[in-house]
């Protein structure tokens, strides 16, 4: 996948770690959203495959308690869910809100390659009682864990300046 370049171009001062957290709280409630319409449907799914009455069963019996598939398939969706944005026009929706986006040095879209290894550190570093974010608060660059291992950063883009070309 070639990289290609983001609108607006420039030079964009580091984003800070409010507005970040602003957008991740944003991101956090599409997230819920998005993952109980895909459990939803991965229950209407099953209950086609095995009968009301057996889900019901297995149900109170705790066995679907922790479904190995469907945790799987949750994985995927928030993967899913943050590489399309980031590696399209380097925004998801609660960036876009509070304007900032994801991008290599030189102004263009992060690879799926970066985004897969952005997505596993954040949560590496949200699982460390949130060190890997507040490690911005030390770094010289204001860098969080996952961008310095996916190589990637994120600005805050000026006010206005979202139109497109």
């Amino acid at each position: 996948m070639s990289k290609h370049p983001l609108f607006p171009q420039g030079e964009f001062p580091t984003a800070g770690l409010i507005r970040r957290l602003a957008a991740m709280f944003y991101d956090f409630l599409l997230c819920v959203a998005l993952l109980i319409i895909v459990t939803f449907i991965y229950k209407l799914i099953q209950m086609s495959i095995i009968g009301v009455e057996q889900l019901k069963q297995l149900s109170d019996s705790g066995a679907l308690d922790k479904d190995p598939l469907l945790s799987t398939i949750l994985f995927f969706t928030l993967f899913g869910f943050f590489a399309k944005f980031w590696t399209y026009k380097g925004q998801t929706l609660g960036m876009q809100v509070w304007g900032l986006r994801i991008q290599n040095t030189d102004g263009t879209a992060i690879s799926l390659w970066q985004a897969m290894l952005r997505f596993l550190v954040a949560i590496a570093s949200f699982l460390c009682i949130g060190l890997g974010y507040f490690w911005m608060l030390w770094d010289k660059q204001g860098r969080t864990w996952h961008d310095i291992y996916s190589d990637s950063q994120v600005v805050r883009l000026p006010k206005g300046i979202h139109k497109k070309k």
